[in-house]
């Protein structure tokens, strides 16, 4: 028998018994034939003929045997470590698949919109790598459409997105993460930045920068809404998919833009953050109805907020998902969201 296969382009051998390799580390540490049959709580010819099997099978001889003495060959000394690894690996096995199991080990792959990276997503990943380390994280930037698409085709597990209070497509879960007022991105230089109140009117007027429709309809839609119920038709200077970039296109005079008020932790140099005041109430007069503020359409009419939202498939079950979840679930309760 050879100490080495000559031929590297043999086929694939049959499958090796962990008994096989279990018996083999026996005598290599023992060095002796007699004791590590003791060891294994068996005879020693069963022993020797195991040994000459392996041997048999791998084309090579583990052992210099003699009468006095047992010695690993250069084969041998070479696959001692490899098969104390993959003895430890088959006895991790019952764990690895109970962890799997029960949402501890495994993969789970997220979507995020951008203005979760700002603020929430980091505080959730970090808590949620201390309590699952064994979970790979996969972390994939992208808008709601996309994220729509994705979990349709079972790529992604679970979602954070931007949408109009009530968002609730069919056959997903949804958790609220926020609740935010939309606030108006402004060129620094531009008239109103500095304006001791903004009235809506003059701010409907102005160019605007804002997503496309399909990224997050029904946010768009009540952007549009909020104009229409104004009189007035929305001045669309440019569409942008990102926030990072409609803020961009606001600092090098564009237009405005309306976005959810975690935006403000992208501080872009030439661009000014302003909310505008909730409408007041305005009690009806005998002599008619109160004349519009300069600027102003007569009536009330609210800026939309914006939620965030988790959104998973209801069709299929993820237990790393379930723990991701309650993760975030827990933080919602214990008062870690940022705003509401």
């Amino acid at each position: 028998m050879n100490d080495a296969v000559d031929d590297p382009q043999l086929p694939p051998e049959p499958l090796i018994e962990l008994r096989l390799w279990r018996q083999f580390l026996a005598v290599a540490e023992a060095l002796h034939f007699g004791r590590a049959a003791l060891g294994l709580h068996m005879t020693q010819p069963p022993l020797t003929q195991a040994i000459a099997q392996l041997e048999r099978v791998l084309g090579v001889r583990l052992f210099d045997r003699t009468k006095r003495r047992v010695q690993l060959t250069l084969a041998g000394q070479a696959l001692v470590p490899e098969a104390r690894e993959l003895l430890a690996r088959a006895r991790a096995l019952p764990l690895v698949a109970r962890a799997s199991a029960d949402g501890r080990a495994g993969r789970l792959r997220l979507a995020f919109v951008s203005t979760v990276g700002f603020t929430l997503l980091p505080q959730w990943v970090q808590a949620f790598r201390h309590e699952c380390p064994n979970v790979v994280l996969e972390l994939i930037e992208a808008t709601g459409d996309v994220q729509l698409q994705l979990l349709e085709r079972g790529e992604i597990e679970a979602g954070f997105m931007l949408h109009s209070p009530g968002f609730a497509p069919a056959g997903l879960h949804r958790l609220l993460i926020a609740s935010d007022p939309l606030v108006l991105a402004l060129p620094e230089q531009h008239v109103l930045a500095t304006a001791r109140s903004l009235a809506l009117g003059k701010v409907l007027e102005q160019p605007l920068v804002i997503f496309p429709r399909r990224i997050a309809p029904s946010l768009h839609d009540a952007v549009f809404a909020m104009y229409h119920a104004s009189g007035r038709l929305p001045q669309v200077a440019q569409e942008a998919i990102q926030m990072q970039t409609i803020v961009n296109l606001v600092s090098a005079g564009l237009g405005v833009a309306w976005v959810p008020e975690s935006v403000c932790q992208f501080q872009r140099p030439g661009v000014v953050y302003r909310s505008l005041p909730a409408p007041r109430s305005r009690r009806p007069m005998a002599a008619g109805p109160p004349a519009a503020a300069p600027g102003e359409q007569p009536g009330l009419v609210p800026v939309p907020k914006c939620e965030t939202s988790l959104v998973w498939s209801a069709l299929r079950t993820n237990p790393a998902l379930q723990r991701f979840v309650a993760c975030v679930g827990a933080s919602l309760q214990s008062g870690g969201v940022v705003r509401t």
